[in-house]
């Protein structure tokens, strides 16, 4: 996919986002499940750095494989708009799967111990909730980024290949500037302006 057709996505909570938006570049991300303690992990880097991602112009939408009430049970601080798809219908129309590698491959070992450790004594402390032990969708799923323009172009995407593996914020921030600067360059459209990053 090197383009996204418009629509409007309907969040647990607030009114509907627009992807394309017509005045940001949106970073549509697809996570795993409500609760999930990686996925937390990874929204908290982005919560702590929130200034700088709207700074540089960028709207996150997040996605997950969970209802919409279980969303709102464990992202009830959350900044950011959530998407709840629980039949995974728009994981289809991009092409984020799953795979017993989310948790097996190595290098997500480490984020994962980190994860766990962080999620258990926010649980105790009463400050989140604990996950189901069965989640909806299962536990497997692959995180997956793309940094969509105003004209619905693509400019950077990327597949994860374990339950860990997404752009950090300041690799999202170096895409939106190499973004930012095609579609600046005369007679530039910004479509194909950066790498679609490799899958």
């Amino acid at each position: 996919m090197r383009e996204v057709s418009a629509r409007e996505l309907t969040p647990v909570t607030g009114p509907p986002v627009p992807v394309p938006d017509p005045r940001h570049l949106v970073h549509l991300q697809f996570r795993r499940f409500a609760g999930c303690p990686v996925c937390n992990l990874h929204v908290r880097s982005l919560i702590l750095r929130r200034a700088e991602i709207e700074a540089a112009g960028i709207r996150e939408v997040l996605v997950f494989h969970s209802t919409a009430e279980l969303l709102r049970e464990h992202t009830a601080d959350v900044p950011f708009p959530v998407i709840a798809d629980p039949g995974k219908r728009l994981y289809a129309e991009f092409g984020v799967g799953a795979s017993p590698r989310a948790l097996l491959n190595p290098g997500a070992w480490l984020p994962i111990l980190r994860a766990v450790l962080r999620s258990s004594a926010a649980v105790l402390r009463g400050r989140e909730r604990s996950p189901s032990l069965n989640p909806q969708g299962g536990r497997t799923g692959l995180p997956a980024d793309f940094l969509i323009a105003p004209d619905g172009s693509i400019v950077a995407s990327k597949y994860g290949t374990h339950a860990y593996d997404q752009w950090s914020v300041d690799e999202l921030l170096a895409l939106s500037a190499d973004a930012e600067r095609g579609r600046a360059r005369p007679g530039s459209s910004g479509t194909g302006s950066t790498p679609v990053l490799p899958t």
